[in-house]
């Protein structure tokens, strides 16, 4: 039985729903893409909170019966979407500091890391709409939790290796709490965007505030 105040409809999920492996056929790795691309579309067009599983069927030309041998709720499908965003994310980096130059500059590194990056307004939309929904739902907050931990854990790990973390403030030296950082100003900045609130082009400005988070030399001897 669903834990009182929360619906089934889209539904909630719990980070231990995330972790059941499922049995993955090339024609159930089709459906499930298909699933996943129309809800994309159904979560932008309409909100998640207005969406259905009925929709997001309609959409992909699937019944109830294919959505639920994929997916136990909408909120389970919303977390492969974002695990699929954060995959993106971490490759786009990882990408741009594999081909790094030797000696190359903490500023130049973060204007080409940017640059990389996908920023889909849609998606923008989608995830915010979710954290908000999770922040009034315990269950998708839980879930939400230990997909962000997974994302958070990646980037601690990539930062410790790049960063000259010696001349921050001794509250961002740990990569855990830099990674948070970082988080939190590529959110934050996303929103503006999303709001119309940034008049620069937002790679130059996203990078320029990245950079003034992060690059701060170690002090002199």
């Amino acid at each position: 039985m669903p834990a009182p105040g929360t619906r089934k409809e889209p539904g909630h999920t719990t980070s231990a729903t995330l972790d059941r492996p499922p049995r993955v056929t090339r024609r159930r790795a089709t459906t499930r893409a298909r699933l996943l691309d129309a809800a994309f579309e159904v979560f932008a067009a309409r909100g998640f909170g207005q969406a259905s599983i009925e929709a997001v069927c309609e959409a992909a030309g699937y019944t109830r019966g294919a959505f639920y041998s994929n997916f136990e709720s909408l909120d389970e499908l919303f977390f492969s979407l974002y695990e699929q965003r954060s995959e993106l994310l971490v490759a786009q980096v990882s990408e741009v500091l594999a081909q790094a130059p030797e000696g190359e500059t903490t500023p130049s590194l973060i204007k080409r890391i940017v640059a990389a990056l996908t920023v889909d307004r849609d998606w923008i939309l989608v995830k915010t709409e979710f954290f908000l929904y999770a922040a009034r739902t315990p269950a998708a907050a839980e879930a939400l939790t230990s997909h962000r931990r997974k994302l958070h854990k990646v980037l601690a790990e990539l930062l410790s290796g790049t960063v000259d973390r010696a001349g921050l403030p001794p509250s961002l030296r740990n990569p855990k709490a830099l990674a948070t950082a970082v988080m939190a100003v590529h959110d934050g900045a996303m929103i503006q965007l999303l709001v119309g609130l940034v008049d620069a082009p937002f790679d130059t400005w996203l990078a320029e505030l990245l950079t003034a988070l992060v690059d701060h030399p170690s002090p002199a001897p």
